[in-house]
């Protein structure tokens, strides 16, 4: 999937059978693998993916979410369908100083995506 500058590449299950994820912007190309990836099915929405780009001790973090479309596809190696989504990156701003946190402090930023599903062979 790829859009405004971001590129990621999902599998939900790779290799050893845990999920994968591969973040890049123009800053940082990052991967994560099993635990780092949270995965969470939303009834009327789909799956939300999300990963940590950026963890502070005390002034918060950057997280990426990607809304994984229900997806059907012949159960066939190599079957693909082109699929729009969004990504959703969340700055959470943190203060270690009280009065700082009043206010918002989570701001979202949709980034529309597109890509292509398929239905691949992923070696051990």
């Amino acid at each position: 999937m790829h859009g405004g500058g971001i590129s990621v590449t999902y599998h939900p299950t790779f290799a050893g059978g845990v999920p994968a994820l591969t973040y890049q912007d123009s800053h940082r190309t990052l991967s994560f693998r099993g635990d780092q990836i949270r995965r969470v099915d939303v009834p009327d929405l789909g799956t939300v993916v999300s990963v940590t780009l950026v963890m502070t001790v005390d002034t918060g973090s950057t997280r990426f979410s990607l809304l994984v479309p229900q997806v059907s596809l012949p159960n066939q190696l190599g079957a693909s369908t082109h699929i729009a989504t969004e990504g959703i990156t969340t700055v959470h701003r943190r203060s270690p100083v009280p009065a700082a946190n009043l206010g918002q402090r989570d701001v979202y930023t949709v980034t529309p995506l597109h890509g292509t599903a398929s239905i691949v062979i992923i070696p051990l």
